[in-house]
């Protein structure tokens, strides 16, 4: 037989996109279109529906940047299509084929009843089938002009995400809104077609399949009426009938479809514009469940059903009907889909606590999975937060995306650092906006790692990131998959369903320990710092807020706790560690508000600890310790002035009776001394020397605090990515303006930095040494004005360490200083929370951060022999895309040096620098709600119980990586004590021995107790 692929691939693709597509609607009238601009931000739909709206032509330009119009369309179906599938077909001007990122639109009736939404790849509104002609239609269509950020492909910056820069020249030109017959038999031939061609496409060229599919193709060609596509297109179906039938292979492949529309809940648009996207999504998602009967659709962030239910009752009584039936599965049990690395260990808690909490009340279900398809990594405490949830399951997608190293497995148990483990799928497919196309069904099965053991894959399908969700030709190519030689099978089916089978067939899959690294998107740990400085200091704040209002509610006659108020700002909080928030990805006005949020939880948080401080009682300076730790150090009173003072751990002391430290701080020239270690600044503002007075050893290897500007311009994706090329070109910023004593009292001795560079920036610091204490502390106020450049603050230690130790959630996590292989080479750019910290037997070093994430650890040998291990702050990046002016201006945080440093000391460092003394008039004086008497218990949170029963819930874990065995006091009587789940729900009862809780706990367990009062 001759090769003819060429002509029947060429006559078959022509033939598909220029005669079968364009016949898809059989006859057409225009809608009468009226316009009407709101001015400003959204309106309600009562205030569109009064305006006054004026005529409006096809082909004129509408809609400036973050605009939204409103359009009246008016039309009846003519009588002569009665008995045929009728809808309105709407094109707003869309470009591209993404949905997300441009022109969307609300279609309402007359009474304001959200009937379906229209964007670039859904552009109809269906009306009747059969149609019994003369039908009246009146819609009002809200329709938004976004700005499509991504035009230019990320290559250059873009006043576009801003309203306040954006301007006001219309975006689109509307294209269409017309009443149309749907022509049934072309739709389904359409859609034949694509499965068709592309199935054999990525069928191998010495497959039979693939010959057969093509031949059947130029076939169905020659049945093809050029004159008449509506009245041939049956008998083209019938000619490809035969090869649609044929089944697939017993050992086909299984893939388990589940509708998905991923909405990123702020990103290329800000959390007002998320709002209405998700009223757009959800109306297509539930009419869709009326079309397809199958269709099973899993959605995930209670937040964005919060305002479904806050903004749209309507859609929102629509979803409830569809969980009744089955067909909406709510899965993921978190607040948002968070970041998986920045947020502390008891926000990611509270992301569980409160998605679980919301699908239980609402609808009656417990998800039983986490869903976070497109975080940038996994902390290894996520199996641990997810078990205690009551999860089973865990879904990731975005390691697909690794720069490096193919991922190894796609099921697999995910061991965490406590050593629990949940059952894990990283879908083959690639992607979690499936369309089931023939390329992606090709990946799917050719990228499964676990062939030979596992037969299934799961694929969320439908058009996301902004939105869009599943389409009608999305659910008719998976019936056309469901049993089709060539492919793998389809199935539509519920998440639970899938994990369930999957466990069943591979009890025994392989195991990933510790983190999943993303090796991509790395500068996610650094930029947007404010943003990530506002996260750190609001869950600080929180947890203080809850701390004292815990106290005062036990202590305080007539106070009352604020529960209201708490889980509000939680979940504000919550809401800002979306995955394109928090990692600092998203346009300048997300950014912008996000700042403006923080600063407003902030002050209400500060009130709400003054106010639960105050019930206590005045009567005198008091020192007010959050942190789990007791303190010996220096704080300032009211007026200013230094004073030494000792507070219990969670608790308080009177500032009056402060006493003396061991030693006084000396300053003589530019060298600080306090009896424990010898800071000598050079010249230059760096450290000249470190020298640990007890172990009479020298700290560093080298300039200590190098500040470091590196030119930063990654591959592609510049606020997400930094590229280990930026280590090649850097200029050490060793100029310093001033070098300048700044204190010199017996209990705190400080020098003060000044340096400009570059274009216009400055950085001020304030080198401090407090009586008493071992940490040399840096105060920083950068006025920041690069582009495309990050700021590293170096440390050189003189210490041979094999790996270096970070804090993550509820503990820390090891990573090897060396590069032997290509998987830690590509660890070159690492997070971290509030410290870093590198050892040798017998003497360790930390880094403490109040607000910074990013850093990495290197090493090298001297030429003395001994080894240098440096660790380097990432403080502030300067990418342009897609936020042009990310992180110019003032920036005020604080780091620090812990020479002599254990592991438990860096713990309790890292506590003490983010939760400052509070200094506050207060006579009050409780005993702390708890203590713990054991090493390594360290309590992470103390609130009531959220049912406000006025039981005492405590959380705490294992802090070292060992075990450890204490003893829970509290400051109150103690009827009964239970082991709970992160939902506070009872597990087991735990003992109460004369007053006191004992606990022993594995390495780096979690243990939450819920403390009933007597």
């Amino acid at each position: 037989m001759h090769d003819e692929r060429r002509r029947i691939e060429e006559r078959a693709e022509r033939l598909h996109n220029q005669r079968i597509k364009p016949a898809l609607y059989a006859a057409t009238v225009p809608l009468t279109v009226e316009a009407w601009q709101a001015p400003g931000e959204p309106v309600p739909f009562e205030e569109a529906a009064a305006a006054p709206y004026e005529p409006f032509a096809m082909d004129t330009p509408w809609g400036p940047p973050w605009g939204t119009t409103w359009f009246r369309m008016r039309g009846s179906v003519p009588a002569e299509w009665a008995g045929r599938r009728v809808e309105t077909v709407i094109d707003l001007g869309f470009v591209g084929d993404w949905p997300g990122n441009q022109a969307e639109a609300l279609v309402h009736l007359a009474d304001g009843t959200p009937l379906k939404a229209v964007n670039p790849l859904n552009q109809y509104v269906p009306i009747a089938n059969p149609a019994t002609g003369g039908e009246e239609i009146h819609y009002l269509v809200e329709a938004a002009s976004n700005p499509d950020i991504l035009a230019g492909d990320f290559a250059a910056p873009t006043p576009l995400g801003d309203v306040l820069t954006a301007g006001d020249k219309p975006l689109y030109t509307f294209k269409r809104a017309d009443l149309a017959v749907l022509d049934e038999q072309v739709f389904h031939l359409d859609l034949d077609l694509q499965v068709l061609r592309e199935l054999m496409v990525h069928l191998g060229e010495h497959e039979p399949r693939r010959h057969e599919i093509l031949h059947a193709l130029d076939r169905a060609m020659d049945a093809l009426d050029l004159d008449d596509i509506s009245g041939s297109a049956a008998a083209v179906r019938e000619v490809l009938a035969p090869v649609l039938a044929k089944p697939a292979h017993a050992s086909a492949h299984t893939v388990s479809g589940v509708g998905h529309a991923h909405i990123d809940s702020a990103w290329l648009w800000p959390i007002r514009e998320t709002k209405r996207k998700t009223s757009r999504t959800f109306s297509n998602v539930t009419a869709l469940a009326d079309e397809y009967e199958e269709f099973i659709f899993a959605c995930s962030q209670a937040q964005q059903y919060e305002w479904v239910r806050d903004h749209y009752p309507q859609v929102w009584e629509r979803i409830k009907k569809s969980v009744a039936k089955g067909q909406w599965a709510p899965v993921g049990g978190m607040w948002v889909e968070s970041d998986g690395n920045l947020p502390g260990g008891e926000a990611i808690a509270r992301q569980l606590i409160h998605g679980k909490r919301f699908f239980i009340e609402h609808f009656g279900i417990e998800t039983k999975g986490v869903w976070l398809p497109d975080s940038f990594g996994y902390n290894a405490a996520y199996p641990q937060l997810a078990k205690l949830a009551g999860n089973e399951w865990f879904l990731t997608q975005k390691i697909s995306w690794n720069q490096t190293n193919t991922f190894p497995h796609h099921t697999f148990w995910w061991e965490g650092i406590d050593g629990t483990r949940i059952f894990t799928h990283f879908p083959p497919v690639d992607t979690y906006n499936a369309r089931f196309s023939g390329e992606e069904m090709a990946r799917a099965v050719r990228n499964y790692a676990e062939k030979g053991a596992g037969t299934r894959s799961l694929a969320p399908f439908g058009w996301g990131d902004g939105g869009g969700g599943p389409t009608r030709e999305i659910m008719e190519r998976a019936r056309r998959l469901a049993d089709l030689e060539g492919s793998p099978k389809v199935v539509v089916e519920h998440p639970d369903a899938f994990f369930a089978k999957a466990r069943e067939e591979y009890p025994d899959a392989p195991v990933w320990n510790g983190e999943l690294y993303l090796e991509l998107h790395r500068a996610t740990y650094t930029s947007q710092a404010r943003t990530k400085q506002g996260n750190r200091r609001s869950e600080h704040l929180l947890r203080e807020a809850e701390l004292w209002a815990t106290t005062a509610a036990l202590h305080a006659d007539g106070y009352a706790y604020p529960y209201e108020k708490l889980d509000r700002l939680w979940k504000t909080v919550l809401l800002h560690q979306f995955h394109d928030i928090l990692p600092g990805s998203s346009i300048a006005w997300v950014h912008r508000e996000a700042e403006a949020e923080y600063a407003r939880v902030a002050k209400e948080l500060e009130a709400l600890t003054a106010e639960a401080i105050a019930a206590l009682g005045g009567g005198g300076a008091r020192v007010f310790n959050t942190s789990p730790y007791a303190r010996a150090e220096v704080v300032r009173t009211p007026e200013g002035a230094p004073a030494y003072v000792r507070v219990p751990a969670s608790g308080s002391a009177p500032l009056t009776a402060a006493e003396q430290p061991p030693q006084p701080v000396t300053v003589d020239g530019r060298v600080l001394d306090n009896g424990l270690v010898r800071v000598e600044v050079g010249e230059d503002g760096t450290l000249a020397s470190v020298r640990d007075l007890r172990a009479d050893r020298e700290v560093l290897a080298d300039r200590g605090n190098l500040l470091r500007l590196h030119t930063d311009l990654p591959n592609y994706w510049d606020a997400w990515d930094i590229d280990k090329h930026y280590r090649n070109r850097y200029t050490d910023l060793l100029e310093a303006e001033s070098v300048t004593v700044v204190e010199t009292d017996p209990l705190i001795g400080a020098i003060r930095v000044e340096r400009s560079f570059g274009k216009g920036s400055t950085i001020t610091q304030t080198i401090t040494l407090r009586a008493g204490s071992p940490r040399i502390d840096f105060e920083t106020d950068i006025d920041w004005h690069e582009a495309e450049k990050i700021l590293k603050a170096g440390f050189p230690v003189d210490i041979r360490a094999p790996h270096s130790s970070a804090e993550i959630q509820f503990g820390h996590i090891q990573r090897p200083t060396h590069t032997n292989t290509s998987w830690e080479a590509a660890r070159f750019e690492v997070s971290g929370h509030r410290w870093v910290h590198i050892a040798e037997p017998g003497y360790g070093v930390a880094v403490i951060n109040d607000s910074t994430y990013g850093h990495d650890v290197t090493r090298t040998v001297r030429e003395d022999g001994g080894t240098t291990t440096r660790i380097s702050l990432s403080l502030v990046r300067a990418p342009r895309v897609p936020d042009p002016e990310a992180d110019q201006g003032r920036h005020r945080f604080a780091y620090a040096l812990l020479p002599g440093a254990s592991i438990d000391d860096a713990v309790a460092e890292g506590y003490a620098l983010n939760l400052p003394l509070r200094v506050a008039d207060s006579a009050g004086a409780p005993e702390p709600v708890v203590s713990v008497a054991g090493e390594g218990v360290t309590v992470e949170a103390v609130k009531l119980a959220d049912d406000a029963s006025g039981d005492v819930v405590v959380r705490l874990y294992e802090s070292r990586g060992g075990r450890a065995q204490g003893v829970l006091r509290t400051g109150f009587p103690v009827a009964g004590a239970q082991v709970t789940d992160l939902l506070e729900r009872p597990l087991e009862d735990a003992e109460v021995v004369d007053g006191g809780v004992p606990v022993t706990l594995r390495p780096f367990q979690i243990l939450t107790l819920r403390l009933r009062r007597s």
